[in-house]
């Protein structure tokens, strides 16, 4: 019900900005225009033969310009998502649980221009705040939350709900924005979430029965919960350059204390945990532009941790308490390099190196990832191959045991305009030391079907 009544006041809102004469009489431009698309996207995988992702979603875009110095922009996700919940015979009377589906508030802002001074203009409301030039992955891209959902699309993020000013000065740039509450990242769905939580290393001769958790959010202050940034853009000789600052918190969770009980069987144990999300500032800077005909593109952040450090209590198996350190203090670097280029043949070809992945903190815990993409299109534009995928090392001295490997070959058929028809193959081979090792029997078959309005 409360679904309903977002979509309802967001149509409403457009309406009233579409037709309302007062809002109407300053431009011609007052109509709402509507855009998005339908996708549907399934997934089997390999091994199993079991259906691993069941997705159909409506994508509705609206826009409307109402006077000259306002504009208005919302996203929204209408989705059936997952499978049956129906659990037994009283299930079958709730919708909601023989066809499971959503909405999904993407985006929903109005834009000020010319607020108070001539060259300030003022973002109020959820947004989208997308910094840093590389391709998906992005170091300093840190001011939304992560939405992890589906792990494959890579640089998804919630939109946060704030305040972004934008101030011009010649040929400056300057960003401000303000996050008054905090709003933790979306996990993986199902069983790719062990990508991002590696095993727990038990005690000699302790086997894990039950693992519990408790997740300590932050006090709704702004002092605790708020995330500002700002940032300093301008163009120099042809590249585009950016400065920028964010304090805020992890959007991901991490463990801050583990309980240890005996179930009463000799050996085994019951785990409760406690996580939190500590504090962080983080200082960055990016550049894109073209050599020649290649574009390149870099950015590097640097973290300065909140320290964290982890009690393991195990009294009441006899061996007392312990603490160690679950967050270093110490800063860290993340950054990534790239660039593509596209040959006179029309083959497409892209590249990057990234140093630390989404999940990955500490100085001495970020893998090193090395991601590539080739394809063209043929047949009039109507059949585009493509192959990408990616390595991930986390020891180069022991490679053998510290790799992943990813290949995503798909093929992409057009069969009329605006419409797309995708069918892939992930496959995934490595060690479980690395992220992606960890997920290595999770192999899938997908095809999406894709229409653009």
């Amino acid at each position: 019900m409360k679904g309903h009544k977002v979509f309802l006041i967001l149509v409403g809102l457009l309406l009233f900005c579409s037709y309302h004469p007062l809002l109407a009489q300053e431009s011609t431009d007052s109509e709402v225009k509507w855009g998005g698309y339908l996708q549907t996207d399934n997934r089997l995988r390999l091994k199993e033969g079991e259906l691993s992702w069941n997705e159909y979603r409506l994508d509705l875009k609206a826009e409307v310009k109402p006077m000259e110095n306002a504009h208005f922009y919302s996203e929204l996700w209408i989705r059936s998502l997952g499978f049956s919940e129906v659990r037994n015979s009283s299930d079958l009377a709730s919708k909601d649980k023989v066809s499971p589906w959503n909405l999904d508030l993407r985006e929903a802002y109005v834009d000020l221009y010319g607020f108070l001074l001539d060259n300030l203009d003022v973002r109020i409301g959820r947004q989208r705040l997308a910094w840093g030039t590389g391709d998906k992955l992005n170091p300093t891209d840190n001011l939304n939350p992560n939405d992890l959902e589906d792990i494959w699309d890579f640089g998804r993020h919630l939109g946060s709900d704030g305040l972004k000013m934008s101030y011009y000065l010649g040929d400056y740039t300057f960003e401000a924005v303000f996050i008054p509450a905090f709003t933790p990242a979306v996990l993986p769905r199902g069983d790719w979430a062990s990508a991002l939580s590696p095993s727990m290393a038990l005690p000699p001769g302790l086997t894990l029965i039950n693992l519990t958790d408790t997740i300590i959010m932050p006090e709704n202050d702004i002092k605790e919960s708020s995330t500002v940034g700002v940032r300093v853009l301008k163009n120099l000789l042809g590249y585009d350059f950016s400065l920028s600052y964010v304090h805020g918190r992890y959007d991901l969770p991490l463990a801050d204390k583990t309980i240890f009980t005996p179930t009463g069987i000799p050996g085994e144990v019951d785990i409760a945990s406690e996580l939190v999300y500590p504090k962080r500032h983080i200082v960055g800077a990016d550049m894109a532009g073209a050599i020649s005909d290649v574009g390149i593109w870099a950015e590097a952040a640097v973290f300065f941790p909140e320290k964290i450090m982890m009690t393991t209590d195990l009294s009441a198996l006899g061996m007392g308490v312990h603490e160690s350190t679950a967050l270093d203090d110490e800063p860290y670097v993340k950054y990534v390099v790239g660039a593509d280029y596209t040959f006179r043949n029309g083959i497409y070809i892209n590249g990057q190196y990234l140093h630390g992945f989404i999940h990955e903190r500490g100085k001495y815990n970020l893998e090193d990832y090395f991601m590539f993409g080739i394809e063209k299109k043929l047949f009039d534009d109507k059949l585009k191959p493509t192959i990408s995928g990616g390595v991930g090392v986390k020891d180069f001295k022991d490679f053998k045991n510290n790799y992943a490997l990813i290949l995503m070959p798909e093929i992409a058929y057009y069969p009329v305009d605006n419409a797309e028809v995708t069918l892939g193959l992930r496959w995934i081979e490595g060690k479980d030391t690395t992220t992606f090792g960890r997920v290595k029997d999770n192999d899938e078959l997908y095809i999406r079907v894709k229409y653009s309005f």
